[in-house]
């Protein structure tokens, strides 16, 4: 079974693109999901993040996401610690996950998939690309976030060259170009590879 990431920048569309592979019948693994799933519930994780950042980060029991998300945005250090203990502990569930899947191939979404090096550990990498102002504007009507606030969130990505650099397949949404041909065609050869 082929291992497949889907990944992109904020507002690219790698949620449009994995719900088309879905209602094709490929089992797909939401990434982010899951991080916050492994944070919110009793566990490894969580005691780890309550070691690295205090008890302060669970409050009353929960999570305090804006809190543990306004240390982290602000600080690469505490960013890459609290990296090092979700990752790793996404990546297992994946793996579990996936064994108990029946297909041809599986798919993982995670907007950090190269940048956590993730990437590395699956056998293709789609890349959801559009341009920036187009990204923005998704974004914004989305959120209802400013331009500004979502540049901020596009700065603190991995630029997208760096994404397409590592990339095995692209799936371009840029307005222009039609997605559901793309991704039919991806699913078809995909769905025939076989693992390398």
């Amino acid at each position: 079974m082929l291992k497949v990431g889907v990944t992109g920048g904020i507002g690219s569309g790698k949620s449009l693109v994995c719900r088309i592979l879905s209602i094709l019948g490929v089992p797909v693994f939401h990434a982010d999901e899951e991080a916050k799933r492994l944070l919110a519930e009793p566990g490894a994780v969580r005691l780890q993040v309550e070691h690295a950042f205090g008890k302060d980060a669970y409050p009353n029991g929960e999570l305090d996401r804006a809190r543990l998300a306004e240390v982290v945005f602000n600080d690469a250090d505490a960013r890459a610690r609290l990296n090092a203990i979700v990752h790793p502990a996404v990546r297992e569930r994946f793996r579990s996950w996936a064994a108990e899947q029946k297909a041809a191939y599986v798919v993982m979404e995670a907007a950090v998939l190269v940048e956590s090096g993730g990437a590395k550990h699956l056998d293709h990498l789609v890349v959801v690309s559009a341009p920036q102002e187009l990204r923005v504007k998704r974004v914004m009507e989305r959120d209802g976030a400013s331009a500004e606030q979502v540049n901020a969130r596009i700065a603190a990505q991995a630029p997208e060259a760096d994404l397409l650099a590592a990339a095995s397949s692209v799936i371009v949404n840029d307005g222009s170009q039609l997605v559901l041909p793309q991704v039919l065609a991806l699913h078809e050869r995909l769905a025939h590879a076989l693992p390398a």
